[in-house]
């Protein structure tokens, strides 16, 4: 009967996950997702596969957010609602921070013809062009901002991280490697398909200190986007991985204001501000 009991208990979140979150930058809650809710994710992942290559053509990388499409929306409320990952989210983090909205979730998709890669990056200091550094810099500790989720459909290893680099400014081996901004990712132009997979699997571990984050279906990576991180993508390995937030009011204030603002400082000719510029 305890046998029984223990084989249908719902996922469980630990100390250990609390720690990882806090101290490594991730944590991920394996096997989270029920199998009905994964195959009718799987399902709706289909039609956004089709149109995110009907619109953005074969290299498109994900489909967001998913609101704004005609595909089936009640998988992703189901999502959205599903009590484990609310009880989880709601114990590591707070009330506050909510996941499942469809003007932000996404589906990640791999490539239809050749692999590529991001370049290396901490979000928003280093891929939103005209953001004042300063505001970054105040915030990119804060618990209720950068608070990003991958949540697999299919086993996905696509995604590399630097553990422990969200509580921290750049290491000098860091700023060693990507000196300059904006960063440049790999160069794959006219290559073949099986040099573009190498060369970009070089460029992932060119990072001191970087780790492969491995994925099964129905995992649910949680991490702090602030964190130096990569996607790494091959058009052999299918991919329908949610892209999501657990989202805070702050945030979306946050992240509207500085937006506003980078648009402004485009305007005036600002490029990217370089961390490295003055820093010792």
């Amino acid at each position: 009967m305890g046998q029984r009991l223990a084989r249908n208990m719902g996922f469980q979140l630990t100390d250990q996950h609390i720690e990882d979150y806090h101290v490594l930058g991730y944590t991920v809650f394996r096997k989270i997702l029920p199998p009905s809710l994964i195959r009718d994710l799987r399902q709706v992942s289909q039609s956004a596969r089709k149109i995110a290559r009907e619109r953005l053509g074969p290299q498109a990388q994900r489909l967001q957010p998913v609101g704004s499409f005609d595909i089936d929306q009640q998988p992703f409320i189901d999502y959205a609602e599903q009590p484990d990952l609310v009880k989880a989210i709601t114990k590591l983090l707070s009330p506050r921070h909510q996941h499942g909205n469809r003007n932000h979730l996404g589906i990640l998709i791999e490539p239809a013809e050749v692999p590529y890669c991001t370049p290396w990056h901490r979000d928003w200091r280093d891929n939103l062009p005209g953001l004042k550094l300063e505001r970054w810099n105040e915030r990119f500790q804060d618990m209720n901002l950068f608070n990003q989720i991958n949540c697999a459909l299919y086993n996905d290893s696509c995604t590399w991280i630097v553990p422990g680099s969200h509580v921290r400014h750049d290491l000098a081996c860091e700023v060693e490697r990507f000196p300059d901004r904006p960063i440049c990712g790999p160069n794959v132009e006219n290559k073949i398909v099986e040099e573009r997979e190498k060369i970009c699997l070089e460029y992932c571990r060119s990072m001191p200190g970087c780790l492969q984050l491995h994925l099964e279906a129905g995992d649910f990576a949680l991490y702090r986007s602030s964190m130096w991180h990569i996607g790494n993508y091959v058009p052999y390995s299918i991919r329908s991985t949610l892209h999501d937030s657990a989202m805070t009011p702050e945030f979306e204030v946050w992240s509207r204001q500085v937006q506003e603002e980078a648009s402004e400082r485009r305007e005036t000719g600002v490029v990217m501000d370089n961390p490295n510029t003055n820093r010792f």
